[in-house]
């Protein structure tokens, strides 16, 4: 939790001034019970009416300045509260983007999605409460109990005893609660995985009519949630009746001894009804701050869990000052830097095994590099080490005779396209993520991206044009569509190194044709490779690279591959054999 407060650091001024206009509230509200009791010893026991209208006018003035102090204390906290959660938030999403696949794959998605959004929302709970509460309900708890010093000592000496019982019965609650907070968060975050599934993944539900296979098992996990919810709340609920037994307990010797004192002449009847309602408010206070102990238990938790995602630092990472490409290399068929691999070998996180090993080849400046093997032989894996999604376990890739880890981030991956099998395409217009390539494109950039990428014609058809808005993940566009908005924003981009990751594996005939046609003007003067599981897509490349777990088995042009009559020529064969 220390960790995650430093976001209050911006927030100094208001930590400090919600608590303060809180315990000036808090001292006016521990002047009533005196002012009730001169009322009444006073005022009533003379019959003195101008006494107590000036006495109720004190009142109601300690009353009107506490609501100003209160409401005071509540701006600063909100305001503290809310941007400690935005620089929280921002700074979470921030290091969330900084990770590998690899992290991300290990911590999940949905867990991420459950830290950013229901996690730091009770953090900042929590925060507001801290400043507007954890220092103003010990203090009239305590302030109570000196005020009533200030009456009697020895109807005092309840508070005495009642303030370390309480104190027991809510720390003790707490203690318990914390771990089992953490259970609570981590079983929301599986109702937000299914969820999450569900959601993208509806139409295979469908399909195969498992409606109710995952409605039963949501229910499950749902039902898995409100059993240690329930449990964590009949823990917490022991919180309030045991406080209010205690706080009973004490008012009923309160009146006992006080009566006694009364009876000898040593309290008024007033100095018993004003310890009576410092009683009263250590009951309403310990009700509040029973709460507030809840909300920090869990908001604890919720810190626990945000400062795993934290301390888990990026795999991947880059010199303080790396080397940057050359604008020259920028431009497609100029200086295209060439791409080594030495020896690579690729291992996913705690796997047992690698899942490259021993890969060594070398695509040439402006070469197409074809890649093919079977499921699972880590075609894509291979390809997602030069941008540096993954880091090489062993061995190293060299770009113009440099070590990719000697480059900044921004360089290498600014010099890369990519084109993948499944395109995703942000909420928005299509000029929006068109231009995603290249922000601040100008509209002249973007359509003539979209005409070599054989786009504008279908974009210019649509009701809005290049405003057309896409929804979600492109869902008002076909596969084809989505596909050439792909390669426009590539075409936009404009870089060197293309990798085509089975671009045209989920369209149909008409619609490959449409793209294979894009792809072969966008791989052009570039270092291409491409991955691909029909041979038609890569048959003209300059060089085919087939994969197997061995690694790298056969390597070759068209003709050299089906001349060895190997594995690529068995592919060829059984791709005929299907059509």
């Amino acid at each position: 939790m220390k960790g995650i407060l430093r976001y209050l650091r911006d927030y100094k001024k208001e930590s400090v001034l919600a608590p303060l206009f809180k315990m000036l509230e808090a001292c006016f509200e521990l002047l009533i019970p005196i002012v009730m009791a001169h009322i009444i010893d006073t005022g009533i026991k003379n019959q003195d009416m101008g006494y107590v209208l000036r006495m109720c006018l004190v009142m109601i003035a300690l009353g009107i300045i506490g609501l100003s102090c209160s409401l005071t204390a509540q701006y600063f906290s909100a305001k503290a509260a809310t941007g400690f959660g935005t620089a929280l938030r921002s700074d979470l999403f921030r290091h969330i983007t900084s990770l590998s696949y690899n992290e991300i794959d290990t911590i999940g998605t949905s867990t991420l999605l459950t830290r950013m959004t229901s996690d730091i929302n009770q953090i900042q709970t929590g925060v507001n409460l801290v400043l507007r509460l954890f220092l103003r309900s010990p203090f009239i708890v305590f302030g109570a109990m000196i005020m009533s010093f200030t009456i009697d000592v020895k109807s005092a000496m309840t508070f005495v005893v009642t303030i370390p019982a309480l104190s027991i019965v809510v720390f003790g609650i707490m203690l318990v609660s914390i771990p089992l907070f953490k259970k609570v968060q981590a079983r929301l975050d599986k109702v937000m995985l299914l969820t999450r599934e569900n959601l993208e993944g509806a139409r295979v539900i469908r399909a195969f009519n498992r409606q109710q296979k995952e409605v039963d098992e949501f229910d499950k996990s749902t039902d898995d949630l409100m059993d240690i919810q329930l449990y964590v709340g009949r823990i917490s609920a022991f919180l309030n009746p045991v406080t209010y037994v205690i706080i009973n307990l004490a008012t009923v010797a309160i009146i006992w001894i006080a009566a006694g004192q009364t009876d000898i002449g040593i309290l008024s009847q007033g100095k018993v009804v004003a310890l009576i309602n410092y009683m009263s408010q250590i009951l309403v206070e310990l009700v509040k701050l029973a709460n507030l102990i809840i909300n920090i238990t869990k908001s604890i938790a919720c810190a626990k869990r945000i400062n795993v995602v934290f301390d888990t630092k990026p795999s991947i990472t880059e010199v303080a000052e790396g080397s940057a490409l050359s604008e020259a290399q920028k431009a497609a068929g100029q200086d295209v830097p060439k791409v080594v691999f030495d020896n690579v070998a690729l291992r996913y996180g705690k796997a047992s095994e690698d899942s490259l090993t021993g890969i060594s080849f070398t695509a040439k400046a402006g070469e197409t590099i074809g890649i093919i093997g079977g499921t699972g032989s880590g075609k894509s894996s291979l390809v997602n080490l030069i941008p540096r999604f993954y880091d090489v376990s062993e061995g190293k890739i060299l770009l113009d005779g440099q070590d990719i880890k000697h480059f900044t981030l921004k360089s290498l991956r600014g010099n890369i396209g990519i084109v993948q099998q499944d395109v995703y395409l942000f909420s928005g217009t299509i000029y929006e993520n068109i231009s995603y390539g290249r922000p601040g494109a100008s509209k002249e950039d973007v359509i003539e991206a979209a005409k070599r990428a054989g786009a504008h014609d279908f974009i210019m058809g649509l009701k809005d044009g290049y405003d057309t808005y896409v929804g979600e993940r492109g869902v008002k566009l076909s596969g084809g569509q989505k596909q050439r908005i792909s390669i426009a924003r590539v075409f936009l981009k404009n870089p060197p190194i293309i990798i085509l990751d089975e671009a045209t594996s989920a369209l149909d005939n008409e619609s490959e044709f449409a793209v294979a046609k894009s792809l072969g003007e966008l791989s052009e003067g570039r270092t291409t490779l491409t991955i691909a599981h029909r041979l038609s897509s890569i048959r003209n490349s300059d060089r085919i690279l087939v994969l197997t777990d061995d690694g790298i088995v056969e390597e070759g042009d068209h003709d050299q591959l089906m001349e060895q009559k190997g594995i690529y020529y068995q592919f060829y064969e059984t791709a005929n054999a299907l059509k």
